[in-house]
């Protein structure tokens, strides 16, 4: 294949070209040379940057510029073209030896993401986590949850991800149990809620207290009664009323609305009225006397 005159090097380039046969591993003298031909056209810029690799692979500076010109590049083309698939093997090469330069890894990923080349981007996510030291994972796996967490995402996938994720830093269970309340994953939801009010070290990075945990809990079983099971939900919910005195009276309505689920309806008008009896509130008293009137109007 005959190579294009235009990338061969012109009068106003011998200069440079003469200047690296002299010295084809200095930086400078590359850098010079891509600065002097900016506004030459990507083909020509592209040969020189990959002559410049060819000469310094490991050159985190030219290999960053390379990579950031190509991704710049594809992006006024569709998400299918050919383009794409050499950005991705120019990426492969750079790793190479740019394996433990994270900002390598998050543009790779970045573009891989916007691809939806889920198997792919999975598998090089999982790469970069072994390459690079445990320190920098932070901002791996920040990518690697905004990818599993996209639209169409084999759910399997995302869970067997959020799951490792929880192995490296457990304080962030609060967004796996949001991830499955969102895909209506209830028992899961329930479980995990239900342990994290059990230990008594944990603190939430959201800023929510035991008692918004307890009612989030107890509002996930009663919406979810036929889908939830292994769990003793009276004795959980009952829990939480004798731990707690603010809205005691939610928590009773959510253990009658629990059994009104399972269609235990006498049972459900024996936990409002112990619950009226009990209450020490004109409030939670008004709370369950009005969700007692309603169940009785039903």
């Amino acid at each position: 294949m005959a190579i294009s005159q235009e990338l061969y090097p012109s009068q106003d380039d011998l200069l440079y070209e003469e200047e690296l046969l002299r010295n084809p591993y200095s930086l400078k003298l590359w850098w010079r040379y891509l600065i002097a031909r900016s506004d030459a056209p990507f083909k020509k810029r592209r040969t020189i940057y990959e002559r410049a690799v060819r000469s310094l692979p490991g050159s985190y500076k030219l290999w960053h510029a390379y990579l950031r010109e190509r991704l710049e590049l594809v992006r006024s083309f569709p998400i299918n073209h050919s383009e794409y698939e050499t950005l991705n093997n120019t990426f492969e090469r750079a790793l190479v030896t740019m394996h433990k330069m994270p900002r390598i890894w998050i543009l790779y990923l970045q573009s891989l993401t916007e691809q939806r080349l889920v198997t792919r981007t999975r598998r090089s996510f999982d790469r970069a986590l072994c390459a690079l030291p445990v320190q920098q994972h932070d901002r791996i796996w920040e990518l690697y949850l905004v990818f599993v967490s996209q639209k169409g995402m084999p759910i399997q996938t995302s869970l067997r991800v959020y799951r490792r994720y929880l192995l490296y830093d457990p304080t962030h269970v609060e967004d796996f149990i949001a991830f499955l309340i969102d895909s209506e994953l209830w028992q899961e939801a329930a479980e995990r809620l239900a342990s994290v009010l059990n230990d008594d070290q944990f603190r939430s990075i959201k800023g929510k207290t035991k008692h918004r945990l307890w009612l989030e809990l107890c509002d996930l079983l009663t919406k979810n009664a036929t889908a939830v099971s292994g769990l003793n939900v009276d004795a959980i919910i009952r829990g939480g009323i004798k731990k707690f005195t603010d809205e005691v009276g939610r928590l009773w309505t959510s253990l009658a609305d629990y059994y009104i689920k399972r269609s235990l309806f006498e049972k459900a008008r024996d936990v409002f009225e112990e619950g009226m009896q009990t209450v020490v509130t004109v409030r939670d008293f008004s709370v369950i006397f009005d969700a007692y009137a309603q169940f009785d109007y039903m």
